[in-house]
C-alpha cells in the first residue's frame, strides 16, 4: 500500500485511526501492529512472512543478546548478534543482491567467451533495505547497552512494522522509540500538527514531485539531449528525488505525530548546503546517521590516521551506494561522494568548515557535483549516463531537441521553477536563522525571513485546498510510487 493512493487516504488511514483511538492505550501496540501488517501485506502476503521472521529471529538473539550486564556479557551474547547480524545482512543480500550477482557474472563470462550460468530470478520485497537495517540497530545497540531489550515481541514488532516508516524510512532506533512505545501523549494539537505535515508530504510528492519527474523521464530517454534538453533533466531529477524523498518523510513523521510518535528529521535542506561534507548532514539524515554509527565508527572512524579515514570514508560511501540499488552505477555514485567527501577532509574541510568558504562560490560548487553525481544515479546504466554528461558539457548540441520541445508542457516547466524557489528559499521563508544560510544571500534573502511569519500564515491558509488539489490529480493519474521503494 502507498500513502499517495486513494485507498489509504480513504479507506485504511481512516479506520486505522478510528480504531486506534477508541482503543485503550495498552491495546494500542497491537493495534499498530495489526495495522502495519494489513499495510504491508497488501502488497503480498509472502513477504509479510519474510518480514514477521526476521522479526522473531530479532526478538530471540536479541533476548540472549541482553542476558547479563554490559560489562560481563555471556560468551552466548557475541555469538546471537553475529548471527542476528548474519541472518539481517543475509536476507538483504539475498534479495536485494542475488540478481545483480549473476548478472555481474554472466558479463565477466561472456567478455570471456563462456556461457553464462542459468539462475532463478529473485524479487525484492518492498521496505526490506529499511526494516533490516532497523533489526540490525537493535541487536547492536543492544549488545552495547545503548538500548534495553524489547519487553515484549508485541514492542520489538510494533516497532520494525510501525507503518509509517516501513517501507522507505526514517530508518529509526529502537532506542528512540521504547519509551514512546511504553507511553506518549495525544492531544489535538500533536495530532493537528501531524495532518499539516502529512498534507505537506502529500502535495510535495503529487503536485511538484509528479508533475516535474515528466522533464526527467523526457530527458534522460532522449537518445543525445542537447545542453538545455540535459540540464533541465537533471534539474528536475534533482528536485523529483529531493520532493518525492523528503515528501514520503514528512508524510511518516506526520502520520507519527497522529499516533502520539516523534520521529526524526530526515532532511534538513540539503541543498543549500555548501560543501559534500554538510550536504550528507543534510540529507537522508536516518540513513547517513546509521552509516556513521554501525559502519564508519567500527572501521575506525577518523582515529587511526589519515590513511584509514580517507579508507574508511570511500568504503563506507561505496557500501552506501550500493544500499541503494544493485547496480554497478550505485557503485560509480557512492565512489564520486566518498571521494570528493575523502578530498574534502585532505584539503582541511571538516564539519564546520564550509561556513568559512564563501557561500556564494561554495553552494553553486556543491549544488554541481550533487548534479553530475544524480545523473549516475538516475540513469538506467552507464551508457545512458555517459549521453546525458555529452549534453551536459555541451558536445551534443546548444538547443533543445524536438521532443523535448514537444512532449514537455508549461506546467512542468513552471513547477520545475516553482521547485526550485522553494528549495532555496523555503528556510528563509520557514523562518530558519540567515546565520545558518551562506552570508553573501543578501538583504533580498533577509528580508523573506523576516516574511516568513507572513509565508506561514498563508501556507496554513491555503495547504487544504492544495491537498484537495492534490487528492483530484491522483484520482485522474495513474499510480506513481515513491522513488525510494526500488530502494
Amino acid at each position: 500500500m502507498v500513502f499517495s493512493t486513494t485507498i489509504f487516504l480513504f479507506l485504511f488511514l481512516p479506520v486505522f485511526l478510528g480504531g486506534y483511538y477508541l482503543l485503550p492505550f495498552r491495546a494500542r501496540s497491537a493495534w499498530i501492529l495489526l495495522g502495519s501488517w494489513v499495510f504491508y501485506g497488501w502488497w503480498r502476503l509472502d513477504f509479510l512472512g519474510l518480514l514477521v521472521l526476521t522479526t522473531i529471529w530479532t526478538y530471540l538473539l536479541g533476548g540472549v543478546v541482553a542476558a547479563g550486564s554490559a560489562g560481563s556479557r555471556p560468551k552466548g551474547a557475541r555469538v546471537a548478534l553475529i548471527v542476528g547480524v548474519v541472518l539481517n545482512l543475509g536476507s538483504l543480500a539475498y534479495f536485494k543482491y542475488f540478481n545483480f550477482a549473476v548478472d555481474s557474472l554472466n558479463y565477466v563470462l561472456s567478455a570471456a567467451g563462456a556461457d553464462g550460468a542459468s539462475a532463478w530470478n529473485v524479487i525484492l520485497p518492498i521496505g526490506i533495505s529499511f526494516y533490516v537495517f532497523q533489526a540490525t540497530s537493535y541487536l547492536v545497540d543492544v549488545y552495547r547497552g545503548d538500548a534495553p531489550a524489547a519487553r515484549s515481541y508485541l514492542d520489538l514488532a510494533a516497532y520494525i512494522a510501525l507503518f509509517p516508516q516501513l517501507i522507505a524510512g526514517p530508518i529509526l532506533r529502537y532506542k528512540d522509540l521504547a519509551d514512546q512505545l511504553r507511553w506518549r501523549t495525544h492531544s489535538f494539537s500533536t495530532f493537528s500538527e501531524g495532518a499539516y505535515r502529512f498534507m505537506i508530504g502529500f502535495c510535495k510528492k503529487v503536485l511538484i514531485a509528479d508533475t516535474v519527474a515528466l522533464i526527467a523521464d523526457v530527458s534522460f530517454a532522449m537518445e543525445q539531449p542537447g545542453l538545455l534538453g540535459a540540464w533541465l533533466g537533471t534539474l528536475a531529477y534533482s528536485s523529483q528525488l529531493y520532493f518525492d524523498f523528503s515528501g514520503y518523510s514528512d508524510m511518516a513523521i506526520g502520520l507519527g505525530l497522529m499516533m502520539g510518535f516523534r520521529f526524526m528529521e530526515n532532511f534538513n535542506y540539503p541543498y543549500i548546503s555548501r560543501s559534500i561534507t554538510e550536504f550528507w548532514r543534510r540529507w537522508h539524515i536516518s540513513l547517513s546517521t546509521w552509516l556513521r554509527d554501525y559502519l564508519y565508527i567500527p572501521l575506525g572512524g577518523n582515529k587511526r590516521g589519515p590513511l584509514r579515514t580517507y579508507r574508511n570514508v570511500l568504503l563506507v560511501m561505496l557500501l552506501g551506494g550500493l544500499w541503494h540499488g544493485a547496480a554497478w552505477t550505485f557503485v560509480v555514485w557512492g565512489a564520486w561522494h566518498g571521494g570528493i567527501l575523502a578530498v574534502e577532509r585532505y584539503l582541511g574541510n571538516r564539519p564546520g568548515a564550509g561556513e568559512r568558504t564563501p557561500g556564494l562560490f561554495a553552494l553553486p560548487r556543491t549544488m554541481f557535483f550533487v548534479l553530475l553525481g544524480w545523473v549516475v544515479f538516475r540513469a538506467p546504466d552507464f551508457s545512458g549516463a555517459l549521453r546525458m554528461y555529452g549534453g551536459l558539457f555541451g558536445l551534443q548540441g546548444l538547443g533543445p531537441r524536438e521532443v523535448l520541445q514537444v512532449e514537455i508542457g508549461f506546467l512542468s516547466l513552471a513547477m520545475l521553477a516553482l521547485s526550485l524557489f522553494l528549495i532555496y528559499a523555503g528556510p528563509y521563508l520557514k523562518g530558519r536563522s540567515v546565520l545558518s544560510a551562506p552570508a553573501e544571500a543578501g538583504s533580498v534573502l533577509t528580508g523573506l525571513s523576516q516574511l516568513s511569519s507572513y509565508s506561514l500564515a498563508y501556507a496554513r491558509l491555503f495547504l487544504i485546498p492544495l491537498f484537495l488539489l492534490g487528492v483530484l490529480k491522483l484520482a485522474a493519474e495513474s499510480f506513481s510510487p515513491f522513488l525510494y521503494f526500488q530502494f
